[in-house]
């Protein structure tokens, strides 16, 4: 963060383990290619990082003067106790929440950069009798695969305070489609070694991130206009399956469009992939399909790639650029 004189000026705290419990369910309205529907957050868990800027705080860097300092130590607490007055629902909602209160109790504060990343818990299937299965109520896994995630930074202006950016995010998304993908037609020359592919098991590694029209959209989950990473993610899946790609970066575009048509609340989307693809020590042979990958070697490519609703108007698309 920077103050007005250009200067960067920032400090905080990270690895704010936040575990609150029964917040406020979460209400998704449905699209094609998802199951979810919401999330009754009976575990709104999540890591949060947590940093403060202001012109107040420079005599700390310059001359020592600490009498303006929230210790971070404070600022740990401070996230933990005001959770539990949390009466939202998303993630991003609970991070405009904790930010706005921290302006309230510390006016020499101009600005607020918080993020967090989700943790999450899924329910688990019990006996229920009678050889049935139900979801247990109380007892949950974590899971270490893809999580949800979300950013805000936000600035007072004299009596206010507004959110100046914002960012959603589902990290950590890892795919494999064993056919149906190539990689054929690109610059060949003396440098070229990597043969043509007609048909590759992609294995990819993919970041999504999202932002509002409206940030109201992404603070409360109860209006169904909230974009749930659960339902991104199985946009990515979606895609994935029903599209022959000829390059992740033809892949990466077309779940974009998708995702902007499912969500025209979305301004648009941004993806960070890797191409992890494993390389063949045996080649497919016979009607059984069976071959034989090893991890790649080192180094990996990588993409970067944004989607706007301008895109999707180009592309023919419903729910384009108006």
């Amino acid at each position: 963060m920077q103050l007005d004189s250009g200067r960067t000026l920032y400090y905080g705290k990270g690895d704010v383990l936040t575990y609150r419990t029964y917040a406020s369910p979460l209400r998704a309205a449905a699209i094609p290619e998802s199951a979810y529907t919401g999330d009754p957050n009976v575990i709104f868990a999540h890591n949060v990082k947590f940093s403060v800027s202001g012109e107040a705080l420079l005599p700390s860097f310059t001359e020592g003067d600490n009498s303006l300092v929230v210790a971070t130590d404070s600022m740990k607490n401070f996230i933990l106790r005001n959770a539990a007055d949390f009466e939202g629902s998303t993630t991003e909602g609970f991070l405009r929440f904790v930010a706005e209160r921290f302006f309230a109790r510390y006016p020499h504060i101009s600005e607020i950069s918080i993020e967090a990343d989700r943790l999450t818990f899924l329910p688990l299937q019990v006996p229920a009798g009678g050889g049935e299965f139900a979801v247990s109520p109380l007892v949950y896994r974590r899971s270490h695969n893809e999580h949800a995630g979300a950013s805000i930074r936000m600035k007072r202006e004299r009596e206010t305070v507004a959110i100046v950016s914002h960012r959603s995010v589902l990290k950590d998304l890892q795919l494999i489609k064993v056919s149906g993908s190539s990689f054929y037609g690109f610059v060949r020359d003396e440098y070229t070694t990597l043969p043509d592919s007609y048909d590759r098991p992609l294995f990819i590694f993919l970041d999504i991130y999202w932002t509002y029209t409206d940030i109201a959209h992404a603070l409360d989950g109860s209006t169904g206009k909230y974009a749930a990473a659960e339902q991104i993610r199985d946009i990515a899946h979606a895609v994935f399956h029903e599209r022959n790609t000829p390059s992740i970066q033809h892949l990466i575009w077309q779940i974009g469009l998708r995702v902007l048509e499912r969500f025209p609340q979305l301004a648009g989307v941004g993806f960070e992939s890797n191409n992890r693809t494993w390389e063949t020590v045996v080649e497919p042979v016979g009607s059984l399909r069976a071959g034989v990958y090893t991890e790649p070697r080192p180094p990996y490519g990588f993409q970067g790639f944004t989607v706007t609703r301008a895109d999707l108007e180009s592309a023919g698309r419903p729910g384009g650029a108006s």
